[in-house]
């Protein structure tokens, strides 16, 4: 095998390496997740497809219908907790995950 031939094959082992890393690094929990992604250089940004890995490694498995997962959440002012199985069955619940500022 010729040199340039092994240099393009460690290249793209190497690539494929890191993709997987970066792919098994965004399907850890978030506060792990930013623990890793503190260590990544800048470059890595670039070179990495990284809008594709994240869609798919964070796509779960909700279909249209389901119920929406279980979670609770503190009131704004911290004195209550609310959680989502509390109105099931007693009235809708619309659910937005944004930011307004």
């Amino acid at each position: 095998m010729r040199t340039w031939q092994k240099v393009v094959l460690a290249v793209v082992v190497i690539y494929a390496a890191l993709c997987g890393a970066a792919y098994e690094a965004m399907r850890q929990p978030p506060e792990r997740f930013g623990a890793i992604m503190k260590h990544v250089p800048d470059v890595a940004f670039i070179v990495l497809p990284f809008e594709p890995l994240w869609f798919h490694a964070r796509a779960g498995h909700l279909q249209v219908g389901d119920r929406a997962p279980g979670f609770a959440l503190p009131t704004e002012d911290q004195k209550q907790t609310v959680q989502l199985a509390a109105f099931r069955g007693s009235e809708p619940v619309v659910l937005v995950f944004g930011s307004y500022t």
